[in-house]
């Protein structure tokens, strides 16, 4: 079955680094796009960065655009999310996520907390 396991997240503080993995497993990897999602408290998901399946091309939120960056390698089924300078803002739980046959699959999450 279709899996994505995210990590990397943590306790950083402003200005900081950090970088999410997303393991993926179940599906040919390789022939799929990827996306970053994010959710802070009492707002809604947002979308952070995609990339396509052969990673030549990314998009990203206004947000996060100069400051994050995704990756892929489809050798090993990951996704990165390389998170810079980051921004009390940018806390929320990060998802990965990938659509197969028009059906949505979702990691469970990992938290970014930025603070002082």
């Amino acid at each position: 079955q279709v899996q994505l396991v995210e990590s990397g997240g943590g306790l950083v503080q402003p200005g900081g680094s950090l970088r999410l993995s997303c393991a993926a497993s179940g599906f040919t990897f390789s022939s799929y796009g990827m996306r970053w999602y994010r959710q802070a408290p009492g707002k809604e998901r947002e979308l952070v960065a995609s990339i396509t399946s052969t990673g030549d091309s990314s998009n990203y939120a206004d947000s996060v655009k100069g400051r994050f960056t995704i990756s892929r390698d489809n050798a090993k089924n990951m996704v990165y999310l390389q998170m810079n300078s980051l921004k009390p803002e940018d806390t929320a739980v990060y998802y990965c996520k990938t659509r197969l046959r028009l059906k949505d699959f979702w990691g469970q999450g990992t938290q970014v907390t930025v603070s002082s």
